[in-house]
C-alpha cells in the first residue's frame, strides 16, 4: 500500500458524500443550462452481459436520484447507453461515436478490460474523460499514457494483500489458484504469489481458464485432487459460481476464497450450497445491511443498498462502482466551470484527477499519479451464509 494512499483515509471523512453534490456553491448561471450528458459503453449482450446489465441498472437509478435531488443547480443528467456486445471492436466504435458528440461530457465504460485498454488511444486523442469499471491495472496505467482514463473498482494488488492476510489469519499453509487467462487474472497470479510468499504460504498448483469458458470442472477437479487447504478463485462472477459448484462435485473439503473481481449478486442462487462458508474480499456495501450507520457515508451506502434492492429485487456488488462514476462526473462537471451551455472536457478531466469522495463503494481518491481511485481500505472480508454474503465476524 503506497504511503500517499494510506495516509489520506482520515481526510476523506469530510469529503462530499456519494448521494450529494455541491453544485449550488458554483453560482446560479447553470439553472437554464443544457443537460449533463454522460455516455455509457456497456456489455449488455454477450459473455459479460449479467454484469453489464447490473451496471446499467445502477447508472439509471443513480441518474434518477441526482436529477430529483435538486443538487445539480437546476441541471439534469442525460444518460446515453450503447451495447458493446462484450466485443472490443464494437466498444471502440461506441467510444468513437460518443467522443464525436460535442454534447457528451464524459464516458463510463463497463467491466471489459480488453475494451477499455483498446480504447485508450481514441480516448486520449479525442480528449474525452472516461471512467472504466474494468479491473485490470493497465486500464489506468501508466498514467502518462492515459491522461483521460480513470478506473473504479478493486485493484489486484489490494485484493491479493487482503486475501493473503485472511489466509494467514486462518492458518492456511497450502493454496491452489484458479484464475482467468486475461490481464486481471495474470495480475492476480503475480500479486497473490508475491503476498503469499511474504506470508510463507505455498502456491504449488494453479490453473487458468478463458473468460469465455462455460465449463471449468476439469481445472477445478485437477486442483482439488492435490488436496490444498484452500482454493482461491480469481475469475469473473459467473465462472466463480461454476468453480464453486465444481469444487463441491469434486468433494473438495478445503476452504473457498474469492477475490474481489468474482463478486456478483448478493444472493447466491443455485451456487448457495456450494459456496456456504466461502470467503469473499469485497467492499462493505455488498452487506451494508449488516452495518450500523454510524457515519453519513455509511448511511448513504445503506440507503443506496435499500433503494437498489427495492427497485430490482436483489443487489449486485458491482452496482456501487457505476453509481460512484456518475457521482464523480457530475461533481466534476459542476466544478469544472466554463459556460453552462458548453462542455468543458479538459476541465472535467482536471477535476477528476484530484477528486476525493467517500463513495458508495468506499473511500475514493484520484491523484495526478494515480487514476485508479478505490482505496485499499474499501475492501473487507465477507462470508457466505444461508445463501447470501454477510460481513465476516
Amino acid at each position: 500500500m503506497s504511503p500517499i494512499r494510506s495516509t489520506t483515509i482520515a481526510a476523506l471523512a469530510s469529503v462530499v458524500l456519494a448521494g450529494t453534490l455541491t453544485g449550488c456553491q458554483f453560482g446560479t448561471e447553470n439553472a437554464a443550462a443544457s443537460p449533463i450528458v454522460i455516455a455509457a459503453d456497456l456489455e449488455l449482450s454477450g459473455a459479460a452481459a449479467p454484469v453489464g446489465k447490473a451496471y446499467q441498472r445502477a447508472l439509471e437509478l443513480k441518474v434518477e436520484q441526482l436529477n430529483s435531488s435538486g443538487a445539480l443547480n437546476g441541471r439534469q443528467i442525460k444518460l446515453k447507453v450503447k451495447d458493446n456486445r462484450s466485443d472490443a471492436s464494437e466498444s471502440l466504435r461506441n467510444i468513437g461515436d460518443f467522443s464525436g458528440d460535442s454534447q457528451v461530457s464524459a464516458i463510463i465504460m463497463g467491466g471489459c478490460n480488453e475494451c477499455a485498454i483498446g480504447a485508450v488511444r481514441t480516448i486520449n486523442e479525442k480528449k474525452i474523460p472516461t471512467i472504466a469499471l474494468a479491473t485490470s491495472s493497465t486500464v489506468a496505467n501508466p498514467v502518462a499514457d492515459r491522461r483521460y482514463v480513470f478506473k473504479l473498482g478493486p485493484n489486484a494488488a489490494d485484493s491479493a494483500s487482503a486475501l493473503a492476510g485472511e489466509l494467514r489469519r486462518k492458518g492456511v499453509r497450502k493454496v491452489a489458484l484458479l484464475y482467468s487467462a486475461d490481464d486481471y487474472g495474470r495480475e492476480g497470479l503475480t500479486a497473490l504469489q508475491r503476498e503469499l510468499d511474504k506470508a510463507s504460504i505455498k502456491l504449488p498448483n494453479k490453473a487458468a481458464v478463458k473468460v469465455t469458458d462455460t465449463d471449468v470442472s476439469q481445472q477445478v477437479q485437477s486442483l482439488a485432487s492435490r488436496k490444498p487447504d484452500a482454493l482461491v478463485i480469481w475469475t469473473p462472477p459467473e465462472q466463480a459460481a461454476l468453480a464453486a459448484t465444481a469444487s463441491k462435485q469434486a468433494h473438495f473439503t478445503g476452504s473457498l476464497y474469492f477475490d474481489a473481481g468474482a463478486a456478483g449478486d448478493l444472493f447466491l442462487g443455485e451456487s448457495a450450497q456450494a459456496t456456504e462458508r466461502a470467503t469473499l474480499i469485497f467492499t462493505q456495501t455488498m452487506a451494508i445491511d449488516d452495518v450500523i450507520a454510524t457515519t453519513p457515508a455509511k448511511a448513504s451506502r445503506r440507503q443506496w443498498f435499500q433503494d437498489y434492492t427495492a427497485r430490482f429485487g436483489g443487489y449486485n456488488g458491482a452496482s456501487s462502482f457505476a453509481a460512484d462514476a456518475v457521482q464523480l462526473i457530475a461533481d466534476a462537471q459542476t466544478r469544472a466551470g466554463g459556460p453552462a451551455d458548453k462542455v468543458n472536457r479538459d476541465g472535467i478531466r482536471d477535476v477528476l484527477e484530484t477528486s476525493q469522495l467517500d463513495g458508495l463503494s468506499g473511500p475514493i481518491r484520484m491523484t495526478p499519479d494515480n487514476h485508479s481511485g478505490l482505496m485499499p481500505q474499501a475492501l473487507t472480508t465477507l462470508v457466505a451464509r444461508n445463501g447470501r454474503w454477510r460481513l465476516a465476524g
